[in-house]
């Protein structure tokens, strides 16, 4: 095969049409979709442009919702040169050579916006390496993310740029994305209304990657062929849902089910439960998530629930995947319909916190053993009355150090099993003013 028919083969040669997502890049602002709280009559973006204050900016958002694509047209709409650097490609040597291009050019009087992809990539001494040139005015940065700034950047960077958030795009964004698409390749995308809205959701609300779609149903199509949703699964490889278990995504929707539970919806729990495991999340860190929700949310409402929360777990770590995750599941249900109670949890919250601010204070003698005759001398278990010797083997002595005094920790509601401890506390509070304890 000649060199001339391997482009060929490979789609390459010269003449081949670019990407579609390329040839759809909007040529104005006002042709971004999706980012109207941005890029609309009282958008934040609209606002700086017409009074001529644009400042560095962070831009937070994830994959295809056109981050690159606004910071370029930015650069147009201001009349600045556009510079483009990845931190995953560029070192200090880079950003050296930008700066000092950058300064040359500002000496001239002409402005440059420095577009960093994925600038929390970089460290914390390259971010530092920054402020300098965004403090004397050489370059109007405009850095992209798709991790949470707070976290990611540092705070003298943070604090010399306003961070824009990127929403993913909604149903109606992707379809007028479609629709241009469609626009452009003067034919119509051959699939049926479900398949459509099932693309819609493979894109997994990223402009790039519909776009992709959409390219490879073209490529797929034969002449006059409608997709169903089957057949547009069998020619369209399923995108992975957006998730990166050490970030932003991961956190979220553990935060989403761990709500849900607490406010007992078994459904919006199980949603996000299969949305954690259909992306890959080891099912044994949910399990011990569960546990978490049990304790902290459940409590002795229910004391079941702890025990349910580890069974799920040493099943699924005894029968595995896809089995095990049924047992996940049932917990799920279960921690979610149980009654509510964080009692326990903010009980302990406020024992911790007399604990760190009293110190070491010392029990009072009446209750520390008193193993030496010294000890005996000096008071050590004097007095002490034997709880099972006492009626209702309950004696009402006070066992907190005499320095601090009685204090009420746990207030258990009148829900679940706590009802019946409540009736307990209160009862042996009453015996406890009749005996004087």
């Amino acid at each position: 095969m000649t060199g001339s028919t391997l482009f060929q083969a490979a789609g390459l040669e010269r003449g081949a049409p670019r990407p579609l997502a390329d040839r759809l890049r909007p040529e104005t602002l006002a042709d971004v979709v999706g980012q109207g709280h941005l890029l609309g009559p009282d958008g934040a973006l609209t606002r700086m442009l017409r009074t001529n204050s644009l400042g560095s900016l962070i831009f937070w958002g994830p994959p295809g919702t056109g981050k690159t694509t606004v910071a370029r047209l930015l650069a147009r709409e201001t009349d600045l040169h556009f510079e483009q650097i990845s931190a995953v490609f560029s070192g200090v040597a880079d950003l050296k050579r930008v700066f000092e291009t950058a300064r040359a050019r500002h000496e001239t009087g002409k402005g440059t916006l420095l577009f960093v992809d994925e600038i929390h990539r970089f460290n914390r001494a390259q971010q530092d390496s920054f402020l300098p040139v965004m403090e004397d005015g050489t370059v109007t940065l405009v850095g992209a993310t798709t991790e949470n700034p707070s976290f990611e950047l540092n705070a003298a960077l943070l604090s010399r740029s306003l961070v824009l958030v990127f929403q993913p795009l909604d149903e109606e964004a992707l379809a007028k994305l479609l629709d241009r698409s469609e626009e452009v390749e003067g034919k119509p995308l051959p699939l049926d209304a479900d398949a459509r809205e099932m693309l819609l959701g493979m894109a997994d609300r990223d402009g790039r990657a519909l776009l992709t779609l959409a390219e490879e149903v073209w490529r797929a199509a034969r002449p006059d062929e409608v997709f169903d949703p089957a057949g547009l699964q069998q020619v369209v490889q399923r995108r992975a849902p957006l998730y990166d278990k050490g970030q932003d995504g991961h956190y979220n929707l553990i935060s989403a089910l761990h709500k849900s539970v607490r406010g007992s919806d078994p459904d919006a729990a199980l949603y996000y439960l299969a949305r954690m495991l259909d992306a890959g999340e080891q099912p044994l860190y949910i399990g011990r998530r569960l546990v978490r929700m049990a304790v902290e949310d459940i409590g002795l409402a229910d004391p079941q629930a702890m025990v349910v929360a580890l069974a799920a777990k040493d099943a699924y770590d005894y029968l595995g995947s896809p089995e095990g995750e049924l047992a996940l599941a049932e917990a799920t249900v279960y921690l979610a319909t149980a009654p509510k109670s964080n009692a326990v949890y903010t009980a302990f919250k406020a024992a911790t916190k007399v604990a760190k601010e009293r110190g070491s204070l010392v029990p009072p003698k009446v209750i520390l053993n008193a193993p030496t005759k010294l000890m005996k001398g000096e008071g050590y278990g004097s007095g002490y009355r034997y709880d099972h010797d006492e009626p209702d083997a309950f004696s009402g002595q006070d066992y907190f150090p005499e320095q601090l005094g009685r204090q009420t920790f746990y207030d258990p509601p009148e829900r679940g099993f706590e009802r019946e401890v409540r009736k307990r506390l209160d009862y042996w509070a009453k015996l406890r003013k009749e005996r004087g304890g």
